[in-house]
């Protein structure tokens, strides 16, 4: 299905990012061949240039509209992370309400290839879609770090840090004209001394969460937001029945990962 223009894209997943909206999450499009122009061969997306993406991103609101509820209902089992699993059940069930005849490809950011690389570079995805901008060590001029390995980090313009990329969408079947045109994620953190004092905070103090407030934000993790996304996972259960969520889980085998959120 081939699609003419940027406002018939709009037509499209208009429901779709309505639909999530509604459970605290926001979703941008793009064009797969955005995303391969920026990485190598063996991170390419399997599809041609002009196939309709979208990239999921997950608010502050996420937890008190999806996860609680997600919880109470008792839709969450097994060893997988909650979190992880109240994105797919919310991700999955919109992708069925929404679009019942098209061939999506769902991808979540925790998922892995046989090669063990990750499904898709979910920074690279939120920077090209102009969600975030993914700020790396190639965008100070005059790196203090000599050859220190230093990871880079998306700061949304109304969210700061205070956001997580859950999941991207593929439309195999869609095909987008040049109507929809890329659009540069903003620029929040101009200055040198901020994105070096952005970089810093995210590699040598990331536990403090302080990356997250590099910018003024509109919205931040409540406090029992930040107290379950501080708590390291294989404490999380225990958290979670203290705050009455009576879940079937050993949580001495909960998974290791080490999700920010």
């Amino acid at each position: 299905m081939a699609i003419s223009s940027e406002r018939v894209v709009e037509d499209l997943i208009g429901t779709f990012s309505e639909s999530l909206k509604a459970h605290g999450f926001e979703i941008y499009p793009f064009k797969v061949g955005w995303y391969n122009a920026v990485l190598s061969h063996g991170h390419h997306l399997p599809y041609p240039a002009d196939t309709l993406a979208v990239v999921v991103l997950s608010t502050p609101a996420m937890f008190e509209r999806s996860f609680l509820p997600f919880l109470q209902n008792r839709h969450c089992e097994g060893l997988r992370d909650p979190i992880d699993q109240c994105c797919v059940h919310t991700v999955s069930a919109c992708v069925s309400l929404c679009f019942p005849d098209q061939s999506v490809d769902v991808s979540y950011d925790y998922e892995m290839l046989p090669s063990r690389r990750p499904k898709f570079l979910a920074q690279t995805a939120a920077h090209i879609s102009g969600a975030a901008y993914y700020y790396q060590k190639s965008d100070i001029h005059s790196p203090p770090w000599a050859d220190q390995k230093m990871f880079g980090v998306c700061i949304h313009p109304k969210l700061g840090g205070w956001f997580a990329i859950r999941a991207l969408l593929v439309f195999q079947d869609v095909r987008v004209g040049a109507d929809l045109q890329q659009k540069d994620p903003p620029d929040c953190v101009r200055s040198q001394e901020d994105r070096i004092d952005l970089l810093e905070r995210f590699n040598f103090r990331w536990q403090d969460g302080s990356y997250r407030d590099i910018v003024p934000t509109e919205e931040r993790y409540s406090d029992q937001q930040r107290e379950y996304f501080t708590t390291p996972p294989g404490q999380r259960g225990e958290l979670l029945r203290r705050w009455g969520f009576l879940m079937e889980m050993d949580t001495e085998k909960q998974s290791s990962t080490n999700k920010q959120g």
